[in-house]
């Protein structure tokens, strides 16, 4: 049996553990989006464009060590993807 992998319907982190999850408003665990992206029933950064996302994402793994080509390159095939930003234009 093939298990899916969750990852953040935001920004695409995977959610390997229940301290990755982000938290509904009564404090219940989401289960689609990670705890950089949404807490407490809102996102984090509420208004953001899918495009400045992406640059936030590409900047973030950059840090973590990715090469800014590859970084983007994964940006902008799995955000548009994801269930917040799908029929965003």
């Amino acid at each position: 049996m093939e298990v899916k992998q969750i990852i953040c319907q935001s920004c695409g982190m995977p959610l390997k553990s229940e301290d990755d999850f982000g938290t509904d408003q009564g404090g219940e665990k989401n289960r689609e989006y990670c705890f950089y992206c949404f807490s407490d029933g809102k996102f984090s950064d509420e208004g953001i464009t899918m495009e400045q996302k992406i640059e936030k994402n590409v900047k973030f793994a950059v840090q973590m060590g990715m090469s800014e080509d590859s970084a983007r390159s994964m940006a902008e095939s799995i955000i548009p993807q994801l269930k917040r930003w799908k029929n965003q234009d």
